[in-house]
């Protein structure tokens, strides 16, 4: 193929994906700002293999990887710049008084409380909406372990929200 048709097929790539990726990165990072970047980071990446990606049977999945992988990093890198400048440390910036918090905020807050990988496995299971088989390949982990890390995410934000809350996030996700 030539260079162009290469170039074209990644811009069809990069237009049809991009919103999605930025969606992820910000579920897991929380920071919107950030998101864009690590998108745009990891579509850079990509093109960078595009050569070798292009013809995998499922370079969205990979594409996933790369993201999960860039907010991995950058949120330890977050927690390490916190410690190395001691900086006082709170959950939200936002005080929120009383009970008539959005369900969203509550939602958001409640997964920022989970580690890495049991968030990333709950919101790419239940935000976008993939098989077991689709987040394990995202992440690079096996399909028991996308499970397992759910299951246990679920259960700590039923914990965190109330059975009610998280029953009807499940239910969600059903009825998409």
């Amino acid at each position: 193929m030539l260079v162009d048709d290469a170039s074209a097929e990644f811009h069809d790539f990069f237009e049809r994906h991009y919103a999605e990726l930025a969606r992820l990165a910000h579920l897991l990072t929380g920071e919107k700002d950030v998101a864009d970047d690590l998108a745009a980071d990891a579509l850079v990446a990509l093109w960078q293999r595009w050569d070798r990606l292009r013809a995998a049977q499922h370079p969205v999945a990979y594409a996933r990887g790369v993201v999960a992988n860039l907010a991995r990093e950058w949120i330890r890198s977050r927690v390490r710049e916190r410690r190395r400048v001691a900086l006082f440390w709170s959950r939200s910036t936002e005080q929120v008084d009383g009970p008539d918090v959005a369900g969203v905020l509550d939602v958001r807050a409640a997964l920022t409380r989970l580690p890495f990988r049991k968030r990333a496995c709950v919101i790419l299971r239940h935000a976008f909406d993939l098989s077991e088989k689709d987040t394990a390949a995202a992440l690079g982990i096996s399909v028991g372990t996308v499970k397992s890390q759910t299951s246990k995410a679920m259960a700590e934000l039923e914990s965190l929200l109330g059975a009610e809350a998280v029953g009807e996030l499940a239910a969600g996700r059903r009825n998409r």
